[in-house]
């Protein structure tokens, strides 16, 4: 099977991908960042009544007609706390923002339009528009608008008017349900001293991460050892899980201890696409296992969370309905590039923002991909495309962003 290019691949594993049908209610404090599975109307009216929109007096426009009206202050209205009574002719109501506007008032007079007289009574310094300075009922929304729609992505402002419309909580799809699977006779839990031929298994962590920041509910399945068996054993318990997704670590690719592959094909996956032409992460496999997408990943720690971040991500966010994240960007090489091979190569780099937006990109000149700290200090990755020539400093490139650097 031949090197498949990176597009291709992505394009592959999203098309035999279908978008979550579950849904769930979820409290509106649980509710930021899901994607609403049905259209929401406003429950009640708002605002539910005719209220001041600035500290004042509720008056009526007849009696300030004229510069210099004086009036009598007959009470108070607070938000809360309506005024009982009306406006009569040659009096004002004390109201305050937000509060409701006492019957026959149609205008607000500012506080500090109103000279304060003797005796309760005001005298106008400014001549008030009629109507103005009052939110009439309903200019928000009316009951029974249909203000959030199917698919929304719930934000700071979407709960906000959720909770103003009276729900308290919301249907939204549900995540997609991704199990996590390590495989290796080498590996141990992190807080275990390893052994002589041992090292600490570090992949789950980062893939999960990221699985989680892309949308995702993740079940760890823990490490598995290289044994047919035990990855059988392992892989139809995932599957009693109902879960979406199935992820391994490891043991994807051909030689006597990588178990994986034919161990999912006994167990019945059907194998889309294996090996991708891109460094680091080459060894990358796709399939099905009836409706569960597999993804099985690289057991070297790098390669596999530049996959996660090519492959896993978009496949969550597909998954979870939620829009595609653009981490790819044109950027200006600050060093000379070396020229590229045959594959796709995602070079752990150093990124620089300038004032006027630009990017500037640094590779680390060593690119070992078994070296993790590299990748937790770059802040993105240069993209160098197959073939690519030898370029000097200040050629043009694009870069994928891991974060988003300081300036």
């Amino acid at each position: 099977m031949s090197l498949l290019p990176v597009a291709d691949a992505l394009d592959r594993l999203l098309a035999g991908a279908n978008p979550t049908q579950r849904t769930e209610q979820v409290l509106l404090h649980d509710a930021q960042g899901r994607v609403l599975a049905e259209d929401i109307a406003a429950r009640l009216t708002q605002p539910p009544f005719d209220n001041s929109a600035m500290d004042g007096y509720a008056v009526r426009h007849a009696d300030i007609a004229e510069l210099g009206s004086v009036l009598k202050v007959i009470g108070i209205s607070a938000a809360g706390h309506a005024f009982d009574g009306a406006v009569g002719p040659g009096e004002a109501v004390r109201i305050f923002t937000g509060a409701p506007l006492p019957a026959s008032a149609d205008t607000v007079l500012l506080q500090e339009d109103a000279e304060v007289l003797e005796g309760g009574r005001i005298r106008t310094t400014f001549l008030t528009p009629k109507g103005r300075h009052i939110r009439p009922r309903g200019q928000d929304f009316s009951e029974g608008d249909v203000v959030l729609k199917t698919g929304d992505v719930l934000d700071a402002g979407h709960l906000t008017v959720a909770a103003a419309m009276n729900h308290p909580e919301l249907t939204v799809y549900a995540r997609p349900r991704i199990a996590v699977l390590a495989t290796g006779d080498e590996l141990v839990p992190p807080g275990t001293p390893p052994g002589a031929s041992q090292i600490i298994a570090s992949n789950t962590y980062g893939v999960s991460a990221l699985a989680r920041e892309a949308g995702a509910e993740v079940i760890d399945l823990g490490i598995v050892r290289d044994d047919k068996q035990a990855i059988l054993d392992a892989v139809r318990n995932a599957l009693s899980l109902d879960i979406d997704v199935l992820v391994t670590l490891g043991g994807a690719s051909v030689g006597d201890f990588d178990l994986v592959q034919p161990v999912l094909g006994e167990a019945g996956m059907e194998l889309d696409f294996w090996r991708i032409a891109m460094r680091p992460g080459k060894p990358l496999m796709v399939g099905r296992l009836g409706a569960i997408q597999v993804v099985g990943l690289p057991g070297n720690p790098v390669s596999s969370l530049v996959c996660s971040l090519l492959f896993l991500e978009p496949l969550v966010r597909h998954l979870a309905r939620l829009p595609t994240r653009n981490r790819q960007h044109p950027a200006i090489a600050a060093v000379a590039l070396k020229e590229n091979d045959q594959r796709q190569d995602y070079v752990r780099s150093r990124i620089h923002r300038a004032a006027d937006g630009t990017y500037r990109v640094t590779p680390f000149e060593k690119q070992d991909s078994s070296m993790m700290k590299l990748f937790a200090e770059s802040e993105g990755l240069l993209i160098r495309a197959p073939h690519a020539p030898a370029a000097p400093e200040g050629t043009d490139c694009e870069i994928l962003l891991i974060r988003e650097p300081q300036g």
